[in-house]
């Protein structure tokens, strides 16, 4: 089917096939009988729908919902929950990054929407300042993901280059952004914004997979007083006792209790009580029961699970949901 022959009635088939089956009937179930019998025909006869059909459809739909304001809803995120609970996270990503590619997005802000590993497969041959550039407009959560897939000896390289990044002139991103549109079919280039910094830098570091500090290490080794500032912002589990009441309790409903009993068996006693005093008594109670029935338990296995805890507490932060607080002033 040719995408500009597409009727109406033939877009709303290819989006109820695409979301599945219950969500699917979720939706006929609220539309008159004609119309139910047009789709199901419609739904019937389609055959061979290709990814760029999809894309245009979802791209339709993401712009509609973006216009309707008084929905009340994140259009960029509905749409990613709804393509992940139907494809994968993975695919999802490389639906968005199609759609946005249609909707005039930059090249930059394409990738934000796609797989960390396309992402890094993209610029893996690019220079580590290029790298670092684009980690940099990236969520902390995904640039560390990025960054994972590069070896350990580059990724203290290019966290470094990040941390030193400030302005960026409007003529360097415009020179980036074509970089990037060489790979993602986008000419749209990105005004000049503040980027990087020991913040960002460290933001990202604290989600990598570096319990022994090596990249720290090896930033200090090349310039001591840089490592040593990334080193003040790392955001560490005994931080959790600069997040509110409020923020406490939110986290608390993102981490599962066996994560949280593990993690707080090597935790300061004034981490543990943090925590108790936010649940109810019975709820504390349980979760004490539960840490003295481990038993010794590996300090490895206590140090995955605050890692785990670490991460939640980074989505939860950048969603906006918790604020947290650490070396005498508030960030999020």
């Amino acid at each position: 089917m040719a995408e500009a022959s597409a009727t109406g009635t033939d877009r709303a088939a290819i989006l109820l096939l695409t979301l599945g089956e219950e969500p699917a009937a979720s939706i006929l179930r609220h539309l008159g009988a004609e119309e139910v019998q047009q789709l199901g025909a419609a739904m019937a006869k389609m055959r061979d729908v290709t990814r760029d059909q999809v894309g245009s459809v979802l791209g339709d739909l993401l712009t509609l919902v973006s216009d309707k304001a008084s929905l009340g809803v994140e259009p960029e995120s509905y749409l990613r929950k709804v393509l992940t609970s139907s494809f994968g996270e993975r695919s999802a990503g490389n639906f968005l990054g199609r759609i946005f590619q249609r909707r005039g997005s930059s090249g930059l802000e394409t990738l934000k929407w796609m797989d960390a590993r396309a992402v890094a497969e993209m610029i893996r041959a690019e220079h580590p300042q290029i790298v670092a550039t684009i980690l940099a407009h990236l969520s902390a959560s995904q640039a560390a993901q990025v960054l994972s897939q590069f070896p350990v000896e580059e990724q203290s390289n290019i966290a470094m280059r990040v941390a030193r990044l400030e302005e960026i002139p409007e003529t360097a991103l415009d020179e980036l952004d074509a970089i990037v549109d060489q790979q993602t079919q986008e000419s749209e280039a990105l005004r000049a914004a503040q980027v990087g910094g020991i913040r960002v830098a460290a933001d990202i570091i604290n989600l990598l997979d570096d319990k022994d500090g090596n990249v720290i290490e090896a930033i200090m080794t090349d310039d001591y007083e840089l490592g040593e500032q990334i080193k003040d912002s790392l955001f560490v589990f005994e931080n959790i006792l600069g997040i509110d009441d409020r923020g406490i309790q939110t986290l608390m409903r993102s981490v599962q209790t066996e994560t949280l009993s593990m993690a707080l068996k090597a935790a300061d006693t004034a981490i543990q009580e943090k925590i108790f005093k936010n649940m109810s008594k019975r709820a504390a109670e349980i979760l004490k029961d539960d840490m003295a029935a481990k038993g010794p338990v590996r300090l490895s296995d206590v140090e995955e699970a605050q890692k785990e805890i670490l991460v939640i507490v980074q989505q939860l932060a950048e969603e906006g949901q918790i604020m947290i607080g650490g070396q005498g002033e508030q960030f999020v």
